[in-house]
């Protein structure tokens, strides 16, 4: 198949049978995100149950996701999909269920988000590692299958808070999550149409632990890797808890409602979109150290410009700069990593990133939560945007150690030629 170089990764099957089953179920997904965020702060009023709800979707990324990537590179990928997507498809009808005969309460929803969390810290390593087989092992293709399944990803975070707030602002919360248990119809049907060899993993006689340390030594023992790993980490914490008070800004601050919330949410999914964009059509992985540490640092930097704006338009478009900022540095980081990692190790250096990437943000909610309780939200946030500014500044003074400690691999790889020539 012919397709332009952004595009490459759509010439194997079972990517592109994967890319739209998986469109499909994010969209939904993002339906009942939003539900989920706009009952509870109709319910309760709570910035704090908004930061804790958030935190229990996410924990699980930080406390098992690493012990999840162990298991993952034991098990065959396209299985343990097959029961991550059944067993959320399940949650969904639960949560469904209850919102509709009307015996929803705040714990309900906290307890949903936990399990749903507690799912995808086994879906996500798997999905990620997974990528390799659905493109028939084509490495130079995985940089682009990446970028093009987080551009999907944040496609889905743009166009469904948008749609799900206008949904719930028309006929109510119940068919945010109706349509999201349907959505995993579609990417459960996929899973099932896909053409790919049976993966058998390399069976080892090591213990779970000891192949856990075997992931953190590499992710950490490395210079590259601990010090995109670090700044990603902390670019969590500072950062993301935009998206679990946005519900403030947008009834509180701006005076509007569920579609105000879609409108925010939806902004920060844009420029998170156009950052995958952007790296789904550059040829080569080098260069990307250097956007990490300068798209964190733009990241802070408009967080904390979002903090203190009182008007919608600006906020937009803030919003929009920090949600690029945070997934340039998130996709760069996981596309250097996943094209410099050993197969053996995929999964395990995929759960690591996520827990550095998703595990830190239900941190980050809850102190920002906690944060917001005694001093507001704005200067919650606003202090969230100066720690990420700070470690992408610390990042940046270390970037010429970083190139020259990762060239002598890319050399070996092939991405960098063997000659003394700038890396950035």
């Amino acid at each position: 198949m012919n397709l332009p170089h952004g595009l490459r990764a759509f010439r194997h099957r079972s990517f592109r049978v994967f890319f739209l089953g998986q469109g499909v179920s994010q969209f939904g997904t993002w339906l009942q995100l939003i539900a989920t965020s706009w009952l509870i702060y109709r319910l309760t009023g709570s910035a704090f149950l908004l930061g804790l709800a958030t935190f229990a979707l996410q924990l699980p990324f930080l406390v098992l996701a690493p012990v999840a990537g162990v298991w993952v590179d034991r098990l065959p990928k396209r299985r343990v999909l097959l029961v991550t997507n059944s067993i959320a498809c399940v949650q969904a009808a639960v949560m469904l269920a209850l919102v509709a005969s009307g015996r929803i309460e705040p714990w309900h929803l906290i307890a949903g988000n936990a399990v749903l969390g507690l799912v995808n810290a086994f879906d996500s390593p798997a999905r990620q590692s997974f990528l390799i087989e659905m493109i028939g092992g084509a490495r130079e293709d995985l940089p682009n299958a990446i970028a093009l399944q987080s551009l999907l990803m944040n496609g889905a975070r743009f166009v469904g808070p948008m749609i799900g707030g206008a949904v719930i602002a028309l006929w109510g919360e119940v068919w945010g999550f109706g349509l999201n248990c349907a959505s995993y119809l579609a990417v459960l049907a996929a899973l099932a149409a896909l053409r790919v060899p049976v993966h058998r993993p390399e069976h080892t006689e090591a213990g779970w632990l000891v192949q856990l340390a075997a992931g953190f030594r590499w992710a950490y023992g490395f210079l590259p890797s601990r010090s995109m790993l670090l700044l990603l980490a902390v670019l969590s914490i500072g950062a993301q808890p935009y998206q679990s008070l946005a519900p403030y800004f947008a009834r509180d601050v701006f005076g509007g409602d569920s579609q105000t919330l879609g409108y925010l949410i939806a902004s920060g999914g844009m420029g998170a979109a156009s950052g995958m964009l952007y790296l789904a059509l550059r040829p080569t992985v080098r260069g990307l150290l250097t956007i990490i540490g300068y798209a964190a640092a733009a990241a802070g930097i408009a967080l904390i410009g979002f903090a203190y704006t009182s008007r919608l338009w600006p906020a937009l478009a803030l919003v929009y700069v920090t949600g690029m900022g945070i997934m340039l540095t998130a996709g760069a980081t996981n596309t250097v990593l996943q094209t410099i990692v050993e197969d053996r190790l995929r999964a395990r250096v995929a759960a690591i990133y996520i827990m550095s990437f998703l595990g830190m943000s239900p941190l980050g909610a809850l102190a920002a939560g906690w944060a917001a309780h005694y001093v507001g939200p704005p200067a919650a946030l606003a202090a969230g945007g100066v720690l990420a500014l700070g470690a992408a500044g610390v990042y940046l003074t270390r970037l010429g150690a970083i190139r020259r400690e990762i060239r002598p691999l890319y050399e070996r790889l092939g991405i960098a030629p063997r000659a003394n020539q700038s890396l950035r």
